[in-house]
């Protein structure tokens, strides 16, 4: 198993492009979880929760951990 496959998997890009090469598959990664990150720092944000931690977190586990931000309930009181 190569490290693209591994990155692939853990990116859940592999499901969407099986064939990427690796270099591609760097630069979407890196693409895709900084507008990860921008997505869970907006999320966190108005959800009452801690944004650089979010943000961290989201360019880090990208769809994962913005899943998980948006399954939260909020901190805000409405």
């Amino acid at each position: 198993m190569s490290w693209a496959m591994i990155l692939g998997y853990f990116t859940g890009l592999r499901l969407v492009a099986p064939h990427m090469d690796g270099a591609t598959l760097v630069r979407t990664v890196v693409l895709v979880h900084a507008c990860d990150a921008v997505m869970c720092r907006l999320f966190a944000h108005n959800s009452g929760y801690a944004k650089n931690r979010w943000t961290v977190l989201g360019l880090l586990f990208g769809v994962w951990a913005l899943a998980i931000l948006i399954v939260l309930p909020s901190k805000r009181n409405i």
